[in-house]
């Protein structure tokens, strides 16, 4: 048997269904399978950063996280008979310009499961128990060769997808290096756990000599925490329930814990890899496939969340006919985000060899707000250096006041998978009705803004009235012209619009 499908999406954790969702909004025919038998039970990846977070407003997928996370507990690291209360990750007032501010504790679990019931809603599944065994490129897709609950099928895709984790088939099957390394002496225990005998109050640290510790975070729900247990060299993985109990009761002192349920468990290792390219043809990696970083800093689950956010509307752009060179603007912007992260989270993970509480602190370029594609092939004459929010850059949320619609919200207007002219000024909305825009591929939604609301939002983006900005289906400045509309829309056309 044979089936065809625009994107074969290989792989389905969040940045395959973070991907998939994309697509599907767009119109595209997607089809999604995962090796694995059900969802992923474990809680792994447990915060959502700030930008991650509007990316699933956009999708549609934030409000079903709400219920189901909250923001991260305060620190009890315990000395002995003391328990210090730290903050590691501090609270944001929500801003005008970031309406999102703080990280999120969420249980992979439930991120996942959010996604799925997404993708259903859009009209598409996940196919569980199906796993790639080949793949053979071609002028016009791919063939790929595929081992499920029927038997052993073969489909026909216009690109394929590797978001098939760390230990990605579609990477190996293509022969890309995974450049970096694996410190196999350096074990940890994940693990989800039901227990008794510990307050829910804080996340709870133990540090110990030579770089050990031991930390128990409160997951949302009411029932599990996350464990994280950095092993000696040579010890036991013992992940039963009483194993357990006397791991965490000698780390301790604290002879009241007793763990009733294993729900989920793991042995981490230090894997730090970054893939040497992402895309081969009309095949490309996404998430860990492409990277996979030390858990320290909540990045790796958001960082490929994001590649899957940066390579949809690309993906749609380019199978509705614009230039095939857009496609390799997708690992020219994510590429360098990635190799940041991984310098970032490696740099936590290394300094808890020797300190473990020097992971207890977090920044605000954890957030990802910050990260950004100036100078790069979508945004080439803009310097690292300029000031103001410029081509590359995320584009800040808005408030004002129309007189017939009462008080707005720029996030609500990017909701969707269309590019957005913000119109600033009468001459620049005048002008906007006559900008040349292809029927085909995302389209083209013009938010008006009148002279006397223009003013202050051209000072938030950096810029004067009058003035067009178009922001990316991905959230992030295309370019900012204050006349000669057309020029700057052709330019930018001539690299992301169809013909």
């Amino acid at each position: 048997m044979s089936t065809s499908s625009d994107v074969l999406v290989i792989g389905a954790g969040p940045a395959g269904m973070t991907l998939a969702c994309d697509l599907l909004r767009r119109g595209v025919a997607v089809r999604i399978v995962s090796a694995s038998s059900e969802g992923f039970q474990g809680s792994r990846a447990k915060g959502v950063q700030p930008r991650t977070q509007e990316v699933f407003d956009d999708l549609g997928v934030l409000d079903a996280l709400g219920a189901r996370s909250t923001t991260y507990p305060r620190l009890g690291v315990h000395l002995g008979p003391l328990t210090l209360r730290r903050t590691m990750i501090p609270l944001h007032e929500a801003t005008e310009a970031v309406p999102h501010a703080d990280t999120l504790l969420i249980g992979q679990y439930d991120t996942d499961a959010a996604l799925r019931r997404r993708i259903a809603e859009l009209g598409g599944e996940v196919e569980f128990g199906t796993r790639l065994t080949d793949l053979e490129p071609s002028a016009d897709g791919v063939r790929a060769t595929l081992e499920g609950p029927d038997g052993t099928t073969s489909a026909h895709a216009g690109y394929l997808i590797g978001a098939d984790g760390g230990a990605s088939t579609v990477r190996t099957l293509l022969g890309i290096p995974f450049d970096g390394t694996t410190d196999e002496s350096d074990r940890m225990i994940v693990a989800d756990l039901v227990l008794d005998g510990l307050s829910r109050d804080l996340w709870h640290v133990w540090p110990g000599l030579g770089g050990r510790f031991m930390a128990l975070c409160p997951m949302p729900g009411g029932e599990v925490f996350q464990l994280m247990l950095k092993l000696r060299a040579g010890e036991e993985a013992d992940v039963t329930t009483d194993g357990l109990t006397a791991k965490i009761r000698s780390f301790s002192g604290a002879r009241s814990v007793t763990v009733s349920r294993v729900r989920w468990s793991s042995v981490w290792r230090p894997n730090t890899r970054l893939a040497r390219r992402y895309r081969e043809g009309r095949i490309l990696l996404v998430g860990d496939a492409a990277h996979v970083h030390p858990p320290t800093g909540a990045q790796g689950l958001n960082t490929g969340v994001q590649d899957a956010y940066n390579l949809g509307w690309k993906l749609g752009q380019t199978l509705a006919g614009a230039p095939d060179s857009l496609l390799d603007t997708y690992e020219d912007e994510r590429q360098p985000v990635a190799a940041r992260v991984l310098g970032l989270a490696s740099e936590i993970y290394a300094s808890t060899r020797n300190r473990p509480t020097a992971a207890m602190t977090r920044g605000d370029e954890e957030r990802q707000l910050s990260l950004g594609y100036r100078g790069g092939p979508l945004a080439p004459s803009v310097a690292e250096d300029a000031t103001g929010v410029r081509p590359g850059d995320r584009a800040p949320n808005i408030d004002w006041t129309d007189p017939e619609s009462g008080p707005q919200r720029l996030i609500d207007h990017l909701r969707g998978p269309h590019f957005t002219l913000l119109a600033l000024g009468e001459e620049a909305i005048a002008s906007a009705a006559d900008l040349p825009w292809p029927r085909s591929g995302a389209p083209l939604r013009t938010v008006a803004l009148p002279s006397s609301e223009a003013d202050r939002a051209a000072r938030a983006y950096g810029t004067r009235t009058p003035a067009h900005i178009l922001i990316r289906p991905d959230g992030y400045v295309a370019y900012t012209a204050n006349g000669r509309w057309a020029e700057s829309a052709a330019r930018f056309g001539a690299l992301a619009l169809p013909a």
